[in-house]
């Protein structure tokens, strides 16, 4: 793991072996069967090179906080980033970390059977056990000390986060940690930037949550700020250490269709 990557989700796995894929802003720490760091490059070259060049074509795709049309003939990354967008009210871009975390995890299945790859906080997994994901919200007192147990035995699941406080990425809300859970990386990637846009303080929660939950295709959401919590769908919170236990007391108020709060 590159240990500068701070923000980095824990998640644990450990009957599969890890590594770490950089190229250019793309920094993937993966685990899978087998040591395959050469395959995992080829295919990182591949899917940013579809996305470079459409950037080369359209140059304010990479720019724009808007939803994207496509006009003409667009590669399928593409495609799912723009769509993404689209449905989370937000520019294409908000969705690249998450559809290469996506495109890279499912080739990669070709040759493992179970597959994790992190991209800056965004997750792609396909495993044979239910996996535990603990959660990196910045200076919250929560930060690594709650997490999810997530599912992906059936089917492959993404969990994308987004920080108004932690990490590179462009956020225009102040949210410790947005985490969305959806089969689809790059819409749950999108979805997080959306909803982590909405919040500039604790009231926020509630009017968030409204917004990712009427989504289609996302299925559970959470959101840190502080010493609080907002979740909604079909999402546990587990102590990933015996800290945890200390910070947190679920107030229930309703279940899926109504945020449960914890503070």
């Amino acid at each position: 793991m590159n240990k500068n990557r701070t923000y980095r989700n824990l998640v644990k796995k450990n009957d599969l072996v890890s590594f770490n894929v950089v190229v250019k802003e793309t920094d993937l720490f993966i685990h899978a069967e087998e040591i395959l760091a050469d395959k995992t490059t080829e295919l990182v070259l591949k899917y940013r090179g579809y996305v470079e060049s459409y950037i080369n074509r359209y140059p304010e795709f990479e720019k724009t906080l808007k939803p994207w049309q496509i006009n003409g003939p667009a590669p399928s990354i593409v495609r799912d980033m723009v769509n993404a967008g689209n449905k989370a009210g937000v520019g294409p871009m908000a969705a690249v970390a998450g559809a290469i975390a996506e495109y890279v995890g499912l080739d990669i299945l070709l040759f493992s059977d179970e597959i994790i790859v992190e991209n800056g906080g965004d997750i792609f997994l396909k495993t044979k056990e239910p996996v535990k994901i603990g959660i990196f919200a910045g200076k919250s007192p929560l930060s690594l000390r709650i997490g999810f147990q997530i599912d992906s035995i059936k089917k492959p699941v993404a969990v994308c986060t987004s920080s108004g406080s932690v990490g590179h990425s462009l956020s225009l809300g102040n949210a410790d940690a947005v985490c969305v859970l959806s089969e689809s990386g790059p819409l749950a990637d999108a979805v997080a930037t959306s909803i982590g846009n909405h919040i500039k303080s604790k009231a926020d929660l509630p009017k968030a949550i409204d917004i990712g939950k009427n989504i289609e295709g996302i299925d559970a959401i959470a959101i840190i700020m502080g010493d609080e919590i907002g979740l909604w769908g079909n999402l546990e919170l587990i102590p990933v250490n015996s800290r945890a236990a200390n910070h947190s007391k679920c107030k229930e108020r309703g279940r899926n269709n109504s945020p449960n709060y914890a503070s």
